[in-house]
């Protein structure tokens, strides 16, 4: 079987669609406009089971689906959990 297919189709097309799904995890512009969020560790596991957003300390709605590390500590989430530490 050729690499390529007649239909326009072929194992190029779908390692290009994988590196661009490999690369979207990587920072993209306007990534540094985004934070890392605090929210409880079994919230995460949970949303990452079954999809369903979390609530961070800060308010903030969302679906978790990028590295963390790769981003700044909210400062509204920061001064929470510092607040509640004490």
């Amino acid at each position: 079987m050729s690499d390529t297919d007649p239909t326009g189709g072929g194992t190029d097309v779908l390692d290009r669609e994988l590196e661009e799904l490999l690369n979207k995890e990587q920072i993209e512009e306007g990534d540094h406009e985004r934070f890392s969020h605090y929210v409880p560790k079994n919230k995460i596991m949970e949303s990452a089971l079954t999809g369903k957003p979390v609530k961070a300390l800060c308010g903030k709605l969302w679906t978790p689906g990028r590295d963390p590390e790769k981003f700044p500590v909210c400062p509204t989430c920061k001064e929470i959990y510092e607040k509640m530490k004490a």
